[in-house]
């Protein structure tokens, strides 16, 4: 059996300075820095790595949901600070684009590298 100590999930982008730029103030996730990697510090102590590579392509599924109390004050805050929420084709999404089917309350956005991320509200 594996026997480790911590385990986390990590994020390439393309760009370091943006990615710094997007998630500690844009969205204004606690983080620090080590060895020139940005480390995103989560509620609970879980942490996510963001490192950068050039030519990395961006995940097209979502790599990171930020669970949230109010989805719509959250979608409001993301398009308030310029954030596109986006918007697939085949998901029934209301006029903020928000989905209200089956399971939590999500919307999606992507960090400057064009990775998914999303927010989201359990019923």
């Amino acid at each position: 059996m594996l026997k480790y100590e911590r385990a986390y999930s990590g994020i390439a982008v393309k760009d370091m300075a943006r990615a710094r730029e997007f998630y500690a103030l844009t969205l204004g996730v606690p983080s620090s820095e080590e060895y020139g990697l940005m480390w995103l510090d989560h509620p609970g102590g879980g942490a996510t790595l963001i490192y950068e590579q050039p030519e990395a392509t961006p995940a097209s599924y979502t790599v990171l949901n930020f669970e949230v109390g109010d989805i719509d004050a959250a979608v409001a805050s993301l398009t308030k600070a310029g954030v596109a929420i986006e918007r697939y084709p085949g998901t029934e999404l209301d006029e903020k684009g928000v989905f209200r089917g089956e399971g939590p309350y999500v919307a999606w956005f992507k960090d400057p590298s064009g990775n998914v991320l999303s927010v989201l509200q359990e019923r």
